[in-house]
């Protein structure tokens, strides 16, 4: 998609020129996963694929949002604002995060014409939603004039993703979608929602590999992982799992459930390795990134239980491929996306070899993409 695209699509629509464009962008998370709501680290990158808006400003409280993805028409009164029941579609979407807009500002906002379209992939745990969710806010901010501070943005839209649409996820997706910084994977605290910028190590490219499997977050596996690392934080003392180590998990082990020992040593271990990440990636370390990145997917596949067959299959693929110095499922799990390092030259062949090696085993063609570190949401 380019702005000139989007621009035509609008004026299609709409039959005027839109005042905005908005660009918003996927992530792909390289290590740290299941950890956001436990208020640990995370080790993110904003995605080339992003959902665009073009925007024109309304006198009255509408929104009239066309998706060109699903061709499909919707108008929204801002003064009667529904919250679903059943069946999420993606207009509730538009609606959760135009109702914690109004509600943070305390006042009525005016509506906007919007297009809408995008190219990150559907359920594949590249953030989709969280990519929408930030696109919106930001029209709606560029409509009303609103200060736009990335972070506050950022947990107004999962508060709509909580409490509107029913998803209890953490703050990386759409952190991540707002302050992205070009160039960079971001290193999250979200405990105090600081951003630290970090580079990839040199002459590597991130590779992801979609398994073509899927698995709606709004269901009980996701929101029940989430209860499980509560109630060992609750039994261990602490709020959340990001005050234990794994010296005080072992010792503690006795005590617990062995189920619920698996899930909390999955989160503590997994926030050690962001932080080793963090310091392989600083020190231009791809090997021990990778490495870092197969310990991450034993983790989940073992202690978490997040994986699935096609997913395990597409890792063992990666990793038996030159060229590959670690690989990892990322997402939420149970479907979606693995995501490799890969060295820089050799990833034509490794994407060649992946594809070809899926297809045969799991019976299935996956989409696999690359990409460079981009920058969070912005009027384009």
């Amino acid at each position: 998609m380019t702005p000139q695209q989007l621009r035509s699509l609008f004026i299609q629509h709409f039959q005027q020129q839109p005042t905005s464009m908005i660009r918003s962008p996927g992530r792909v998370n390289i290590i740290g996963e299941h950890t956001d709501y436990n208020e640990g680290f995370v080790l993110p990158m904003a995605l080339t694929c992003a959902t665009w808006l073009a925007i024109y400003p309304r006198d009255d409280r509408r929104i009239v949002m066309r998706s060109d993805n699903v061709h499909e028409n919707i108008v929204l009164d801002l003064q009667d604002l529904q919250r679903p029941q059943q069946n999420v579609q993606w207009q509730d979407y538009v609606a959760g995060v135009a109702h914690m807009l109004q509600e943070a500002q305390g006042h009525a906002l005016k509506g906007l014409d919007a297009v809408v379209i995008g190219d990150v992939p559907m359920g594949a745990g590249l953030s989709s939603s969280a990519s929408f969710e930030l696109a919106v806010a930001k029209a709606l901010s560029e409509v009303n004039q609103l200060n736009w501070d990335p972070t506050q943005m950022a947990l107004l839209c999962q508060k709509a993703e909580n409490h509107w649409v029913g998803v209890n996820c953490g703050i990386m997706d759409q952190l991540i979608c707002a302050a992205a910084v070009q160039g960079h994977a971001c290193m999250i605290d979200c405990r105090d929602l600081s951003v630290t910028p970090v580079p990839l190590p040199e002459h590597t490219t991130i590779v992801i590999m979609d398994t073509m499997t899927r698995r709606g977050l709004v269901d009980s596996a996701y929101n029940e992982r989430r209860n499980q690392c509560e109630q060992v934080a609750k039994q261990l003392g602490v709020k959340f799992l990001r005050d234990v180590d794994l010296e005080t998990l072992c010792q503690h082990q006795a005590s617990l459930d062995p189920l619920a020992y698996r899930r909390a040593h999955h989160v503590v271990s997994e926030n050690a390795r962001v932080l080793e990440a963090v310091a392989a990636m600083r020190a231009n370390d791809a090997i021990t990134l990778g490495h870092l990145m197969v310990d991450s997917h034993h983790s989940m596949n073992q202690d978490f239980e997040i994986t699935n067959d096609q997913l395990n299959i597409m890792v063992n693929i990666a990793l038996s491929t030159p060229g590959c110095f670690g690989a990892r499922m990322t997402g939420g799990g149970f479907g979606g996306c693995a995501v490799a390092l890969v060295a820089d030259d050799q990833v034509v062949a490794f994407i060649d070899g992946v594809a070809q090696q899926y297809e045969q085993q799991a019976q299935l063609k996956p989409a696999i993409y690359i990409s460079k570190p981009m920058s969070g949401c912005s009027v384009v």
